[in-house]
């Protein structure tokens, strides 16, 4: 670096440091771009109908309204697009409304060309959550109307029930204040709008030489019954009986509990502040929420001297059902998966597990488990409507089984 001044110099030393520090990249059959792409960012603002005395506001974390037309005196245009595209056809909305007098409304969905609605309405005032009745949900074709009965008190209305990051701090500091004997609350790194990526490190005595079981969830920011999910898989570790103590005596959990809280503040359909869908760069590490949670990762199966045997990927869908890889037999427990399935079927009434295995030829967080270190790795996820009680069920049963299977390893 001879003749450099020594500002560039140290601009030289810091990239290589960086360089030698980043994580080893996992090669797949279909690479993808995931270096970032500019995002259109919504209009923060409250909308106002002068003349029909209505408002729509997207002013609050999680919010998605880009515009709010009148169409007559009793419907309103709402319209939605994505952060950029291509995209996912699942298009997310979420906003606030309320009238000067209280009256019935109506609201029309409208998508760019090509995208069609996906989800039914939630509903919240007073702090409390339901599903639009189908009575009050119209569709002309593609086109979609609801009804509601508006009063000066604001309602959201939106896709899934909201869970900013926020709200997922609240739940997760409240789980590790419950259990501050097994949990620690971490950082991987910041995102790039500087939000936290937190990381919980679950187990009981010493770190030292447990196998690592990663959970995850909130790639994808409108996926939240995967989350309700993640949350009872969690909880129900964490619930001190008999097995989870032996089962955190024995191994060691790191659970990211929003691993894009950029895209989720923001109310993105699918992709973080880079435009990007996460779990599409778990091969390179463009995008930092990912380059970060896989270093944190590697720096903890190195120190630990442990290596990782479970990935779980906690996601949404149209219906319940889980992802695997169709490569086990040289993975890290070569019968896990079905010896799960079987106890999941035996211990949820009525209950069929719904299985689609492929390897990854993308690069998922799923196939980085399998090609990266011959880890099991499974998204899991939860329908759209699925009910939250059945969610329960399922998050609480599948981590009661996956411990006692794990624990006669």
């Amino acid at each position: 670096m001879q003749g450099l001044g020594p500002k560039l110099c140290c601009l030289f030393s810091f990239i290589a440091v960086v360089n030698c520090s980043a994580p080893k990249s996992v090669v797949f059959k279909t690479p993808v771009d995931t270096t970032s792409k500019p995002i259109n960012y919504q209009e923060k603002k409250t909308y106002e109908l002068v003349d029909v005395g209505v408002f729509a506001s997207n002013e609050f974390h999680g919010a998605r309204l880009n515009g709010f037309e009148k169409i007559n005196d009793s419907t309103a245009l709402v319209l939605i697009t994505p952060e950029n595209t291509p995209i996912n056809n699942s298009p997310y909305y979420a906003f606030k409304s309320w009238a000067k007098q209280p009256k019935p409304f109506y609201f029309t969905f409208k998508y760019p060309k090509g995208f069609k609605h996906r989800y039914i309405p939630k509903i919240e005032a007073n702090n409390n959550w339901t599903v639009l009745d189908s009575s009050n949900i119209f569709k002309n074709d593609s086109i979609v109307t609801i009804k509601l009965l508006l009063t000066n008190s604001p309602q959201t209305i939106a896709a899934q029930e909201i869970q900013s990051a926020s709200d997922v701090k609240k739940w997760y500091s409240t789980l590790a204040i419950a259990n501050k004997d097994v949990v620690t609350i971490g950082s991987a790194g910041k995102t790039p709008l500087n939000r936290d990526l937190p990381v919980l490190s679950i187990y009981k005595g010493l770190s030292k030489e447990k196998d690592l079981i990663v959970l995850l969830t909130r790639q994808h920011p409108p996926e939240v019954t995967g989350y309700y999910a993640f949350q009872s898989f969690l909880e129900t570790i964490l619930n001190g009986s008999e097995v989870s103590d032996q089962f955190l005596a024995k191994y060691h959990i790191i659970a990211f509990p929003i691993m894009n809280p950029d895209g989720v503040d923001l109310g993105h359909w699918r992709h973080n502040s880079g435009g990007v869908d996460t779990n599409r760069d778990w091969s390179v590490y463009n995008q930092p929420e990912i380059q970060q949670a896989v270093s944190y990762i590697e720096r903890t199966l190195k120190r630990n001297k442990s290596k990782l045997i479970l990935g779980l990927d906690f996601h949404s869908t149209w219906y319940d059902i889980f992802y695997t890889n169709e490569d086990r037999a040289n993975t890290t427990m070569p019968n896990f998966i079905e010896n799960w399935f079987t106890a999941l079927e035996s211990n949820i009434p009525n209950y069929k597990v719904n299985e689609a295995s492929a390897n990854s030829d993308k690069p998922t967080s799923k196939g980085w488990m399998l090609n990266g270190h011959n880890a099991v790795g499974i998204t899991y996820e939860i329908g759209d409507h699925t009910p939250k009680e059945d969610i329960q069920i399922f998050g609480k049963v599948s981590a009661e089984e996956m411990m006692k299977i794990i624990l006669t390893k």
